[in-house]
């Protein structure tokens, strides 16, 4: 017995029932050319499912609208050709003993001029943006956001038709979902703009179509974070009384679970208190959540990810966040660059093998394994 089984014992709520705590995060690793996950990707998931990982997250995948991707080879979750590979990626993981789960994304703004697949459209955003006489982001009307919204949807329907254990909603990290919910992003003068309460209607009347699509007993997870890739420091919210009053619609319109993205699981969240983003969301939400940041590494792997640093991040200590754990601050436990580097991490970590696992570099980032 380690002092880690905490981290190994199931998590059940309703229909999903996972045998251990470790979740997989998502990851981009851009490996599908054509948008269609191959037998490398079947793989790498199945490998990390077999080693002990509870619940898989996968990469983000691009749900069906014309503007939804913003990277080279990452993969869809539409079409028959993406979907029927990630129905032998299910397979495998539900082979291995895991369950699994896809991230459905949409990248707004952040998409470019030129992106595949149709090179000529452009991100679509909160507002419009133009540079030297071009439209580089399309300013949404009601209409395409009805249409996101029913692209979000169906993806959950095949999600659920090809045997996924439920669907986890990107709605972290600058992209399409935040993008309505800043200020700064969002200054829309309709029903979706102006307070945070009328910012997040796109988000609500979005998980609202998934669970009308999925039905009561399929899991929605929802994803979102304080920081952004453009400002580490950035606060969507200031106190526990705002965070409240932000989760509590998302929570009645369907969600089940919240992960809670920050770069650091150990920084407290609001001054007063050493609860993480997870443990607070635990806390005002009533709803299980997702802790992530940097677990097992030593902090340093973070701006790695995003090529700032080409040192190497070495493993870390797991005694405070299975303490938090212990005192039920949060449910479950994403890791990220830990698991990317070593599809083994969770049996080392099982069998008190930690100076066995792998440190992270960003060369890990340039296979698959």
């Amino acid at each position: 017995m380690t002092a880690a089984q905490a981290l190994f014992q199931p998590f059940e709520l309703g229909a999903l029932h996972l045998p251990t705590r470790i979740v997989m995060a998502p990851m981009t690793r851009s490996f599908s050319p054509g948008g269609a996950p191959n037998a490398a990707v079947v793989e790498y998931y199945r490998r990390r499912a077999a080693a002990g990982v509870g619940l898989i997250i996968t990469e983000g995948t691009t749900v069906g609208h014309p503007a939804a991707n913003g990277y080279p080879n990452v993969p869809h979750f539409y079409g028959e050709d993406a979907l029927a590979g990630w129905k032998q990626v299910v397979e495998a993981v539900h082979a291995a003993g895991g369950k699994i789960v896809p991230q459905l994304w949409h990248v707004g703004s952040v998409r470019r001029l030129g992106t595949e697949p149709d090179p000529s459209v452009p991100g679509f955003g909160p507002m419009e943006k133009v540079k030297d006489g071009q439209v580089i982001v399309h300013g949404m009307t009601r209409q395409d956001i009805q249409d996101v919204i029913g692209a979000f949807a169906q993806a959950a329907r095949d999600a659920q038709a090809i045997g996924m254990d439920g669907v986890e909603i990107h709605g972290a990290h600058g992209y399409l979902i935040d993008q309505f919910f800043w200020e700064g992003s969002n200054q829309r003068s309709d029903e979706y703009g102006g307070s945070l309460a009328a910012r997040s209607r796109f988000a609500i009347e979005l998980v609202e179509a998934v669970r009308a699509a999925v039905g009561p007993d399929f899991p929605i997870i929802f994803r979102f974070s304080q920081w952004k890739q453009q400002d580490y420091s950035a606060r969507l919210v200031q106190t526990p009384e705002e965070l409240q009053a932000f989760l509590e619609p998302l929570s009645a319109a369907g969600v089940d679970i919240f992960h809670c993205s920050t770069r650091r699981f150990w920084i407290p969240e609001f001054e007063g208190s050493e609860l993480n983003l997870a443990g607070w969301t635990r806390k005002l939400s009533g709803k299980p959540t997702i802790t992530v940041g940097s677990v097992g590494l030593d902090g340093s792997e973070f701006t790695q990810f995003f090529g700032k640093t080409d040192e190497i991040a070495q493993p870390s200590s797991l005694e405070g966040l299975l303490e938090r754990l212990d005192q039920q601050e949060f449910d479950l436990v994403a890791v990220g660059r830990a698991l990317l580097v070593d599809p083994d991490w969770a049996a080392k970590v099982r069998e008190g093998r930690e100076r066995d696992i792998l440190p992270f570099s960003r060369e890990a980032l340039k296979t698959l394994v």
